[in-house]
């Protein structure tokens, strides 16, 4: 089942963009693009060196009941400027419907300019399922016991 993710602009959203693409007939993620109000249309937002920004993506999301969006780096601005998703992967849930803004940082060694329209994260939709939790006495062994942080090696 192919599921169905109904889409708002926001008031000041440029229509005229994409809110949501898939670059390849395979991809697993959609692009998000940035969608800045008029006035920071032609300027864009720049990230300074270790600075982190939200940029906003001019839209609202109605996801279906179990799935969830998974907010993903894109590979290129991530190898070519050091840029990243923060958060990632961020997850907006199928009860959110406040505006969709990408958590962007700046690992690169020079500032970096988010262009109104740029592609600058991916968007996966993803079953969820919820746990029942539940107190123990105890837990099963495993080989591995409470090892972690590279206990099972590096290489």
């Amino acid at each position: 089942m192919t599921p169905k993710v109904r889409i708002q602009w926001t008031d000041y959203a440029d229509t005229g963009l994409a809110p949501l693409s898939y670059a390849s007939r395979e991809a697993a993620g959609a692009d998000i693009r940035a969608n800045f109000p008029e006035a920071e249309r032609y300027c864009g937002r720049t990230i300074p060196v270790r600075g982190v920004m939200a940029i906003p993506a001019g839209v609202h999301l109605e996801i279906p009941r179990g799935f969830e969006a998974q907010v993903r780096p894109r590979s290129g601005l991530a190898k070519t400027f050091g840029v990243t998703v923060l958060n990632s992967p961020g997850t907006i849930d199928s009860d959110y419907r406040g505006e969709v803004f990408v958590l962007l940082i700046n690992l690169g060694s020079a500032a970096f300019t988010v262009k109104h329209g740029a592609r600058i994260a991916q968007l996966v939709i993803a079953p969820v399922s919820s746990a029942e939790f539940e107190i123990a006495d105890g837990l099963d062994s495993t080989d591995r016991g409470s090892g972690g942080f590279g206990s099972t090696g590096i290489d």
